[in-house]
């Protein structure tokens, strides 16, 4: 570890060592995020403060990293013969990764080296940790705290504070967040994968928590900072607004660089098997088409789009169309106290038959033939993500009837009951538990589900980071499989429109910008938009990326683009190199203007194509899926064009090539991995 510039009077100061019993199980990422914690919490950083966020991705390893952190600050001091920097630890989280936490100390340090303390349980007595020399760490859910701040203060205290999944704690009247602040103690870390998921003030929040003062009174970095960054990223922007938000960015990033550490999941492809991500467009079938046009062509409609909170349910009755309209009916029955006339009438007018009908869910009938070609053709498990529990309940029963064995967790789930059931399910073979069914709020954080090695998320969430999370439930460590996803999307409907905004956030969260998603959030012309039905059977995402590729599932730069694309390029500059395949003297080349050259153009390409915002999904393959039923004979496939290349899966190929599969549309993208 580095060094104290200087040592008190009449002291020595001694190496810190992270003990090789935990350093030798550290990469070098970790090596350097342990390092740079340590120099935070020890205030060797030039920023006045003892706090830190460690905003790595999912699966990087931030709990080994802390483990690693608080044991060695447990043990030692950088100066001779003076007691161990800290006594007591408090570490917060989701009670749902109380015994994961508890679980992961076991795994690296054992039972004999450290005690800990987890508040939840009845027969532990809190004054055991504050009072007694038996334990050093406490492990406490958030909704719990607070009962206990107060006898927290007693004994030594606590020294240092670990939130876990932080970005929980998004205001500053936060009830928990109030009571780690109670607590007098500097040295504070906040870890999460997801760190920037709203706005910019949830952004100074969690900044404002682990370094108090470090970006000034809220008002003024409103009036600095958020302003300027949030009005420079609209569509009508000017150049200046645009300009100034940019440099308010850099500014406000070279302020919380020197605390806040963050590296993405890209780290992992050396050590992890790859991962493939399939987007499926599913198409409705008739009885959810019927239903969703009978939800928008209703009396009641309009009156829907000038109510916020009849809109926000309007929302959540087209999200469950969706999924299935069988939901509705549940919903109905339900619903009996629902005060929202409204709603209640525009529900009245969808014809109950249609809401009973089997089969009536596009997206269910490919997971239906997804999970049987993956349990007839593999020994593979699968872990299915929803975000309802309504939704989870009709999966269950597809497995059921399908006398497939599976698992739950959801919010209902017992604390205490949440590990064990995680631990069974990866000891198990497929035989024995095929699937595990994923709450994605209750269940999208923390748990290590490595048994699988396919996921399904059958619907979206607004929130970009909600469905990265369940993502890398099962792409993390100690996975020995090449991973696939498969997001599900109904086409045409607000599943997919769900998805493209969310895609368009995307961008300004990974900017610390905007990403929240309520009714409010809406325009009136947006909320039409939303409330649409596309029957065209055309893909709406890919034609809004204005992609050549025609669906042929060749990379983007295969593809022939039209050449209005670099009709805008200007030829001009006196300092431009000749195009290839012109010669010119070696002497002449110039390595950095030519990558300058094409960075242009790719941006006056991005300009042309498309929503710039949505651009990521450049990276991914696009297959139309009628071209998989083209014969090598066909005129339609040229010399090269094999669409069947885009799905490097067989399971999710045989599917897509069974006669009435309702998946008209397949992105795909591969994380490469270099693993031998």
């Amino acid at each position: 570890m580095k060094r104290p510039a200087q040592a008190p009077r009449g002291k020595q100061i001694v190496d810190v060592v992270v003990d090789p019993f935990l350093s030798r199980h550290l990469r070098e990422h970790q090596r350097l995020g342990v390092r740079f914690l340590y120099e935070c919490v020890m205030g060797m950083r030039s920023y006045g403060g003892e706090g830190a966020i460690l905003a790595d991705d999912m699966g990087l390893g931030k709990t080994l990293q802390t483990i690693a952190l608080l044991w060695t600050l447990l043990k030692q001091n950088p100066v001779y013969e003076e007691a161990p920097v800290i006594k007591k630890a408090l570490i917060v989280c989701p009670v749902s990764l109380i015994n994961n936490w508890r679980k992961e100390f076991k795994k690296w340090l054992g039972v004999e080296r450290i005690g800990v303390f987890v508040a939840d349980e009845k027969r532990n007595r809190l004054t055991d940790f504050t009072m007694g020399k038996s334990y050093n760490i406490m492990i406490v859910g958030y909704e719990k705290l607070k009962k206990f701040q107060d006898d927290l203060k007693k004994g030594a205290g606590i020294d240092i504070v670990i939130m876990d999944e932080g970005h929980r704690l998004k205001t500053a009247q936060n009830k928990s967040m109030m009571a780690i602040k109670s607590l007098n103690t500097e040295r504070r870390i906040v870890l999460t994968g997801t760190p920037f998921q709203n706005n910019l003030g949830e952004y100074y929040t969690l900044v404002d928590l682990v370094n108090p003062g470090s970006l000034q009174k809220y008002t003024t970095f409103k009036r600095q900072f958020e302003g300027p960054i949030v009005k420079g990223r609209q569509p009508e922007a000017t150049t200046k607004d645009k300009e100034k938000g940019e440099a308010r960015f850099q500014e406000l990033t070279s302020l919380t660089d020197m605390f806040i550490l963050r590296r993405t999941a890209d780290i992992l492809a050396k050590y992890l098997p790859p991962k493939t991500e399939y987007v499926l467009f599913c198409r409705p079938t008739t009885v959810q088409a019927s239903v969703y046009r009978s939800v928008l062509s209703s009396p009641v409609f309009g009156a829907v789009l000038r109510s916020s909170e009849a809109s926000l349910q309007l929302i959540n009755i087209l999200k469950k169309v969706c999924n299935s309209p069988n939901l509705l009916s549940n919903r109905i029955d339900e619903d009996k106290e629902n005060s929202n006339q409204t709603i209640k009438t525009l529900l009245a007018d969808i014809p109950p038959m249609l809401l009973k009908s089997p089969g009536a869910s596009g997206k269910l009938q490919v997971l239906d033939s997804l999970l049987h070609h993956l349990r007839t053709t593999t020994q593979e498990k699968v872990v299915l993500v929803s975000n309802y529990t309504s939704t989870l309940d009709i999966l269950g029963n597809l497995l059921s009837s399908l006398s497939y064995k599976w698992l739950r967790l959801d919010g209902s789930t017992p604390p205490n009951k949440r590990q064990d059931l995680v631990d069974k399910f990866n000891r198990t073979d497929a035989a024995n538990c095929f699937a595990f069914l994923l709450s994605a709020k209750s269940g999208g954080v923390g748990l290590n589900l490595i048994g699988a090695s396919r996921l399904v998320l059958f619907d979206v969430d607004w929130n970009p980071g909600t469905d990265l999370q369940a993502m890398a439930r099962i792409h993390r460590d100690g996975q020995k499989r090449p991973c696939k996803i498969y997001r599900l999307l109904t086409q045409g409907a607000l599943d997919e429109k769900i998805y493209q905004r969310q895609l368009t956030k995307q961008g300004l969260a990974d900017s610390v910008i905007d990403n929240k998603a309520n009714a409010s959030s809406f325009t009136t012309d947006e909320l039409r938009n939303l409330f649409t039905l596309d029957e065209s059977g055309r893909c709406q995402t890919h034609e809004l990326l204005a992609c050549p590729c025609e669906g042929r599932g060749v990379p983007v730069m295969d593809a022939e683009a039209p050449d209005s694309l670099d009709s805008n390029v200007s030829t001009d500059d006196e300092d431009e190199l000749p195009s290839f395949p012109n010669l010119i003297k070696a002497s002449q080349y110039d390595a950095e203007a030519q990558e300058r050259q094409a960075k242009e153009r790719r941006n006056q390409a991005s300009k042309k194509q498309g929503k710039p915002s949505m651009m990521g999904l450049m990276q991914y393959l696009h297959l139309d899926t009628s071209r998989l039923a083209s014969t090598p004979g066909d005129e339609e496939r040229s010399a090269g064009d094999e669409p069947e290349a885009a799905v490097d899966d067989d399971v999710l190929l045989d599917m897509l090539k069974e006669e009435g599969n309702r998946v008209a549309f397949v992105f795909a993208k591969t994380s490469a991995s270099v693993l031998d």
